[in-house]
């Protein structure tokens, strides 16, 4: 059996401006990285933007395994499965980040036959829109401590210091450090700590932003720090914004890419879900939108956090109304949430199978709330029994979503395609997308709200220094912003060990945060770490390159 990379070289791509060709995108409207990769630019966004949108599909997941379910190659195989049946379909995805890539989870590049390439690019440097985001993250925290070198006109307290240095790498090493040390000619000596670059409000203010003047605003509202008398500091009060916003000038477009079938992705920003608002940008999103009658988009993690993330942060943002909401699921997952242990998942266990089949549940009705269709997808492996199949399929019958299998991973669009007639027919019927919660909801009731109805928790505890910073957060005027939760991917509740379908239980808010320039307040529950670290056997260790410039080891 070939691997993931195998099948991915033996690919026969074809030249990205035969892609873009299919979308009615002209050559002088691309800007090319080579004969497989290229920038969509600012004059196709304007020659397009009256076109009337597409459909908007969203793929989400139930709270997954550590190895995740096959959400991406789902989505993968859904655009190359409608252009099976000549339906003009794109796919919007993420951008893979390193830490992941060389850690444990994988890249986010599709598996077996639905795969976006070229694999080895995508999964590593691409065309260098992360590292852009690392340089203008980097450049303000540099100008912030050359300001307090040069005597700290703006008073800034160095114990309130609100902005990182990031990299895009897993580093626990990192998590907690001093800097300044070394003599009054090295700064001012203050603790510190680095997060990794997907999870900076740089990452998001990218993936939010509607255009350039947009995107320089945004990030000048970037709260960097706090006064001695409490008041904020914002990256324009140094100038920051316009050598920030140069250096994000080409990361800002949109990259085109295609599947293994050939068919069109535009794959953009990265953010995750646990630590961050978790969905490609609003820049692809739209172009997209305008140049297909069908967008199959994801949401990083379960629905708990990427899909409600997506609903209430970029569509509530952007305007956007999806049509039809994708929820993959695995049997393995679901003996996972019903307590089988790692090793046995691969195992028939249909009492397991039925207690996890609660996770499944929850989310088909959190996902119903927002008054979507709701379209599971089994993404099945070979080792699931028909009869597990039929009891998933009796469970989301009671519940009024539809089912189908995908065969995605073994069979490309060919295995995607019934599910694609499932997910058309659902897309194209009546439904009224409504937000969760309204802007002038409260903070605490915004996050109670979330805790309670997608969740399932019975309230919300918070620490005296969350209830501080809320307080403080509504006194500045930013209570009407939405809410953007860190939490664990692996349950419903803040606690991971609490798999399925947790009751009881309150969600702890241990800190809360201002993204003033992302637009959003993000909710710390519990033990995130901004920073990931490796695990001990790295994914890092098993990659290598030949004298040929071929790489191998990687999925």
């Amino acid at each position: 059996m070939l691997s993931d990379i195998q099948i991915a070289q033996n690919a026969k791509l074809i030249d990205i401006r035969q892609v873009a060709e299919k979308l009615g995108i002209k050559e002088d409207e691309l800007m090319l990285f080579g004969k497989y990769k290229a920038k969509l630019t600012n004059e196709l966004f304007k020659r397009v933007e009256n076109n009337i949108n597409g459909k908007l599909i969203l793929v989400t997941a139930i709270n997954p395994t550590p190895a995740g379910e096959g959400k991406t190659t789902t989505t993968i195989g859904l655009g190359q499965a409608m252009a099976k049946r000549n339906i003009n379909a794109i796919i919007a995805l993420r951008e893979p980040s390193l830490g992941p890539v060389f850690g444990m989870k994988g890249g986010a590049a599709g598996g077996g036959m639905s795969q976006v390439v070229p694999m080895e690019d995508i999964n590593l440097h691409f065309t260098g829109d992360i590292h852009a985001v690392t340089s203008a993250n980097n450049l303000l925290c540099a100008m912030l401590d050359n300001h307090m070198h040069y005597g700290n006109d703006s008073d800034i307290d160095s114990r309130r210091i609100e902005i990182r240095r990031v990299m895009d790498m897993n580093d626990r090493a990192l998590r907690n450090i001093v800097t300044g040390l070394g003599g009054k000619s090295n700064g001012v000596p203050r603790e510190d700590s680095f997060m990794i670059t997907v999870a900076s409000e740089v990452m998001a203010v990218l993936c939010l932003a509607e255009d350039m003047t947009d995107l320089k605003r945004r990030l000048g509202n970037i709260i960097i720090a706090y006064k001695s008398d409490g008041e904020p500091v914002y990256a324009k009060d140094l100038s920051a914004e316009g050598a920030m916003a140069a250096l994000l000038k080409d990361a800002f477009m949109p990259n085109l890419i295609q599947t293994l079938e050939g068919t069109p992705c535009i794959m953009h920003g990265g953010p995750f879900a646990n630590i961050a608002h978790g969905c490609n940008s609003l820049r692809a999103t739209r172009l997209a939108l305008k140049l297909s009658d069908y967008v199959i988009t994801e949401a990083g993690f379960g629905s708990d956090l990427g899909a409600e993330k997506f609903f209430d942060i970029k569509c509530r943002k952007a305007g956007l109304k999806p049509d039809c909401a994708v929820l993959v699921a695995t049997l393995r997952a679901l003996k996972y949430n019903g307590g089988a242990p790692k090793d046995e998942l691969r195992q028939e266990n249909k009492d397991a199978l039925i207690r996890g089949l609660s996770n499944l549940k929850a989310h088909i009705i959190s996902l119903k709330q927002f008054g979507l269709p709701v379209v599971v997808a089994i993404n099945k492996f070979d080792e699931d029994t028909d009869s597990e199949l039929m009891i998933v399929e009796s469970a989301c019958r009671e519940l009024g979503a539809e089912f189908e299998i995908s065969r995605a991973f073994a069979e490309g669009g060919e295995g995607a395609v019934a599910l694609a007639e499932k997910v058309i027919e659902a897309a194209e019927s009546e439904s009224e997308f409504k937000l969760l919660y309204p802007d002038d909801m409260p903070v605490t009731e915004k996050i109670k709200s979330i805790a309670i109805k997608i969740y399932g928790a019975s309230g919300v505890d918070y620490s005296s220094a969350a209830l501080k910073s809320i307080q403080k957060i509504e006194s500045m005027g930013y209570g009407n912003l939405p809410i953007c939760v860190a939490k664990t991917q692996y349950s419903l509740s803040d606690n991971p060990k609490l798999t399925g379908r947790p009751s009881g239980f309150n969600i702890s808010v241990k800190q809360v945060r201002l993204s003033a320039g992302a637009g959003f307040i993000v909710v710390y529950c519990g033990d995130i770490m901004t920073m990931p670290g490796l695990p001990k056997n790295p994914s890092a260790a098993g990659i290598d390159i030949d004298e040929n410039s071929k790489i191998s080891g990687l999925f």
